[in-house]
């Protein structure tokens, strides 16, 4: 049931070129990949639980992503690749988690990481040789941190001191590094000064053909609980020499580097796992409908009905902020690195969380690691890693916390609203703007388009009530919000901030995810969609993040449930994805 009046400049985009190629890559990677059911399949489930086991890639999975020139998604057009929007990436890349995150981190997104800040700040002559090593099949790996400092990377140790003839040498020890044994690169952080601070880093570019095979080792495998198939070691260097065109971008600019390319990461990985979530949800949709319990269908019972259609709910408030989060790259890059830092904060925790509440529905079947359900417990073993590395939920709000005062003051209640093609997932975008990444800003229109969404939302139905009058407590939260982040002391506006003050940045988070939420719903009205258009599931998405936050608001019309509980149902009968973007599935 559609209602309402669409608000000013909401429209559907028609099917433009760049929507009707980014499609068709994912329709023949879907094709290429197959029913994950069928037992023939060369990368069923039933196969990849196998790989898993065994602590191996499955070999299958590669060849046939090999076969799909797979690395081409993280390589620009400009040097021969398909890169050119970051939330097109996401969608190509869900279609591969939805299968296995290992296969994901292991096959290719460890080389996007890498290869994201030789696209920030490389040479013409790097990203061109990177470009080779991709397009050619090759893997590149990344490493940032080093185990002994965390998250803290500005202390790490590793080292590239000067060497002769102008180049470097480096020396260390780098750990945790998914691909190290079997990457043609390394993209590696590094310390060229003594001193401490944030200028005594810089990123080096090293290719394992140009140096020396007697001056490094790869560390033994690590063991781990989740994404078993991935190949985790480290990397042992003594005095390597390396030329001086390795050095990316320019001595000391290493921190600014690194933390401008996670704005891209951190923005786009989260956004790829809910594939993996798409998968856990229709186990347990399969299970609920073909199992009895107390002479009922599990689906019938309204504890397990309502934790579906809440999982489900999870699934379409994460990605409207990872749409938000991967279109304003492109649209509002100089705001992007708070939506990047809550979109990489928030996904993984609600997501494991979702991943927790199903598994309570699949009850004993849960622990079983192989047959029907065994692909769940794969799921929930691999998506908490993705909320590691070099971008942990600590780090994410150390980046946000800083920024809270001045984005209190300057931008919430008197910014201009964000424009509405950052909510519109078909609509077309301009080039990735690297150059135009920045630290901070001191702007985010999205959190004022929740402001002015107030005043534009209709209140007709009794749906659109429920979503009118939880976006107005939503409003009062982010004016508590700017009350709070006002009064922060001078320690409070850094990374050694009390808990009370990290506790603002989950706040904020969630109100930026409210805020995408509305936007995707008001962009979809007039559309061809009738269930983006419908006020029901914005209704049940504001519930729950307003839930997040401590509120109680008044129970939502019963329309809304039985509207959520048909879409889940229709979703699974028909293999529609369970996303904003309801894409067909081989299985």
């Amino acid at each position: 049931m559609l209602t309402g009046s669409p608000p000013h400049g909401a429209s559907q985009a028609p099917v433009t070129d760049q929507e009707a190629e980014v499609a068709a890559r994912v329709a023949e990677l879907e094709r290429r990949l197959g029913d994950p059911n069928d037992e023939a399949n060369e990368v069923s489930y039933a196969r990849l639980l196998a790989a898993d086991e065994a602590g191996e890639m499955p070999v299958a999975g590669e060849r046939i992503l090999d076969e799909a020139v797979l690395n081409a998604e993280f390589v620009p057009r400009e040097y021969g690749g398909r890169l050119d929007r970051i939330d097109s990436l996401v969608r190509v890349m869900r279609q591969v988690f939805r299968r296995d995150v290992a296969l994901g981190l292991g096959y290719g997104v460890t080389s996007f990481m890498a290869g994201v800040n030789v696209w920030t700040a490389g040479s013409t002559e790097q990203r061109e040789r990177l470009a080779r090593i991709l397009l050619g099949g090759g893997k590149v790996s990344v490493a940032y941190h080093e185990l002994a400092h965390g998250n803290d990377f500005v202390r790490n140790e590793f080292e590239a001191r000067p060497g002769p003839d102008g180049g470097f040498l480096l020396a260390g020890e780098k750990q945790v590094i998914n691909n190290a044994d079997r990457a043609d690169a390394w993209v590696l952080f590094s310390r060229t000064d003594s001193a401490p601070g944030s200028r005594s880093h810089s990123v080096v570019l090293a290719e394992r053909s140009a140096v020396d095979a007697g001056t490094f080792r790869v560390l033994p495998r690590y063991s781990a609980t989740g994404v078993r198939g991935c190949h985790l070691s480290g990397l042992h260097f003594e005095d390597t020499p390396v030329d001086a065109d390795s050095l990316v971008g320019e001595v000391g600019q290493g921190v600014e580097l690194a933390l401008r390319a996670f704005q891209i990461t951190r923005s786009a990985v989260p956004g790829m796992a809910l594939g993996a979530a798409d998968t856990a949800l229709r186990t347990v949709v399969s299970f609920a409908r073909g199992r009895e319990l107390y002479r009922k269908s599990v689906m019938d019972i309204p504890h397990a009905r309502a934790t579906l259609s809440g999982a489900f709910l999870d699934l379409l408030l994460c990605d409207s902020l990872s749409l938000t989060a991967t279109r304003a790259v492109h649209l509002l890059p100089e705001e992007t690195s708070v939506y990047a830092a809550a979109t990489k904060y928030l996904l993984p925790k609600i997501l494991t969380e979702t991943m927790h509440d199903l598994s309570i529905v699949l009850g004993a079947r849960f622990y079983v690691r192989e047959g029907e359900f065994g692909i769940f417990q794969k799921h929930i073993r691999d998506l908490p890693v993705l909320s590691l590395g070099h971008a942990g939920s600590a780090a994410c709000q150390a980046t946000i916390i800083p920024q809270l005062a001045r984005l209190a003051r300057r931008s919430w209640f008197s910014e201009e609203p964000a424009p509405a093609t950052l909510f519109r997932q078909r609509e077309d975008l301009p080039g990735i703007a690297f150059e135009r990444l920045t630290l901070a800003s001191g702007r985010d229109r999205l959190s004022a388009s929740l402001v002015a969404a107030v005043d534009t939302l209709p209140s007709g139905s009794p749906e659109e009530r429920a979503v009118h009058g939880i976006a107005l407590k939503l409003m009062d939260e982010l004016r508590q919000l700017q009350e709070a982040s006002l009064a922060l002391s001078p320690q409070d506006r850094t990374a050694l901030a009390s808990p009370a003050t990290f506790a603002l940045a989950d706040r904020y988070a969630v109100l930026l995810a409210a805020a995408s939420a509305i936007g995707v719903w008001q962009q979809a009205q007039g559309g061809s969609d009738p269930f983006l258009a419908d006020p029901a599931w914005l209704a049940a998405v504001l519930h729950r993040l307003a839930g997040r936050l401590g509120q109680r608001p008044a129970d939502l019309p019963a329309s809304v449930d039985t509207r959520i509980h048909d879409e889940v149902q229709r979703r699974f009968e028909q293999r529609r994805s369970y996303d904003l973007y309801d894409t067909p599935l081989a299985g």
